[in-house]
C-alpha cells in the first residue's frame, strides 16, 4: 500500500473567524426556540447574512430578519435592505419607531432629534410581539468600550435590560441559552471581528454593499468635530455653510447624527488601505450622539439597546 498523502489547507485568520461565527449561528438555531437576525442593510449585518448562508444553505434560514427602522435611515440603505432580503427569499420583519411615537411610547423633543437612543423601545416591543427569545446582532467588541464588555450570548432580563456585572461565563465556547418567559438573549457572532476583518471579508466574498460606503460627493455641514450630511432633517444653522466634498460612510444609521468622513476611497481595496491607516475609531468618528455622556452606549444597552 502506497503512502497516504493528506493535504492540509492552512486556515487563514478570516477562515477561523468565519468558522467561529458559523458555529455560533448554528448554536442559536439548535438551542433557541424563536430567534431573529437583526438586519439593517449595513456592512456588519451584510456579513452576518453571508455567514448565515454558509451556516444553513441550501435550507431557509431558521429565523426571520428583523429591522427596527428609525425612519431617519439613509434611503440607499433601506433600498438595499429590501432588495437583499427579496433576493435571498427570506422573511423580513420591519417595525418602525413612528409606531412607537404615535402610541406615545417614545416622546421626542423635536421631529429632527436623533432617534438612535430610542430604538430599544421599538425593539423590545417587537420582541414581545413575536415572542423572540434571541436576537442576533452585528455588534463587534472593537467598536467602543461598552460593546467590549459584552459576552457573545448576552443575557437580557424580563425588562430587556443588560447588567454588565452579571453575565454568564463562556468557558471553552460553551454558551448558556437558558431563559425564562419574558427574558431574552442578544447574540453577537462577529464579536471578535474588527472593522478591518469586516472589509477584508467583504472583499474576499465579493459582497455587494450600499454605494453610500464608497467615496462620493455630498453636501455636508461641519459641526463640532464631525461632518453632517445635508438632508431634509439636517440643514445649516446660523453661521454654518454647506459645502460639497468627497466623503464616505464608515457606518450607517440615523441621518441626524451619522457622520461621513472625508475620503476618496472608491472601492473595497481602497477602503481596506484607508482603514489600516486611520487612528480614529469607527463610532468615535461617525456617530455624533455617541460622543456625549448623556447618550452613552452603556446606558443605552442597559435600557435594551442592541
Amino acid at each position: 500500500m502506497g503512502n497516504l498523502h493528506i493535504l492540509h489547507k492552512k486556515l487563514t485568520h478570516l477562515d477561523l473567524l468565519e468558522s467561529e461565527s458559523i458555529h455560533i449561528l448554528r448554536e442559536v438555531a439548535a438551542e433557541c426556540r424563536n430567534p431573529a437576525l437583526l438586519f439593517s442593510g449595513g456592512k456588519d449585518s451584510i456579513v452576518l447574512l453571508r455567514l448565515a448562508e454558509k451556516a444553513f444553505r441550501p435550507a431557509k434560514f431558521p429565523f426571520p430578519l428583523l429591522h427596527i427602522d428609525t425612519e431617519h435611515n439613509f434611503p440607499e440603505v433601506i433600498e438595499f435592505r429590501d432588495r437583499r432580503a427579496k433576493e435571498l427569499g427570506e422573511r423580513l420583519i420591519v417595525r418602525s419607531m413612528e409606531d412607537s411615537i404615535r402610541a406615545g411610547r417614545v416622546v421626542l423633543k423635536s421631529p429632527t432629534q436623533s432617534r438612535n437612543a430610542f430604538q430599544s423601545v421599538t425593539l423590545l416591543d417587537a420582541i414581545e410581539e413575536f415572542g423572540f427569545d434571541a436576537c442576533i446582532g452585528g455588534a463587534r467588541r472593537d467598536e467602543e468600550k461598552a460593546r467590549a464588555k459584552e459576552r457573545i450570548f448576552s443575557f437580557r432580563d424580563e425588562f430587556g435590560q443588560w447588567d454588565p456585572k452579571n453575565q454568564r461565563p463562556e468557558l471553552w465556547d460553551l454558551y448558556n441559552t437558558r431563559v425564562h418567559p419574558g427574558e431574552n438573549i442578544r447574540v453577537f457572532p462577529i464579536s471578535n471581528w474588527t472593522e478591518m476583518d469586516i472589509w477584508q471579508y467583504i472583499a474576499r466574498e465579493n459582497l455587494e454593499i450600499p454605494e453610500i460606503y464608497f467615496a462620493h460627493e455630498r453636501e455636508v455641514i461641519r459641526r463640532g468635530s464631525g461632518l453632517l450630511p445635508v438632508s431634509h432633517l439636517v440643514t445649516p444653522k446660523e453661521g454654518e455653510k454647506a459645502e460639497r466634498i468627497s466623503v464616505r460612510f464608515r457606518t450607517v444609521g440615523d441621518m441626524t447624527c451619522t457622520c461621513p468622513v472625508e475620503s476618496v476611497a472608491a472601492n473595497v481595496e481602497d477602503i481596506i488601505v484607508e482603514t489600516a491607516t486611520t487612528r480614529i475609531t469607527e463610532r468615535g468618528a461617525t456617530r455624533m450622539d455617541d460622543q456625549t455622556s448623556e447618550a452613552s452606549m452603556e446606558l443605552r444597552k442597559k435600557e435594551g439597546y442592541f
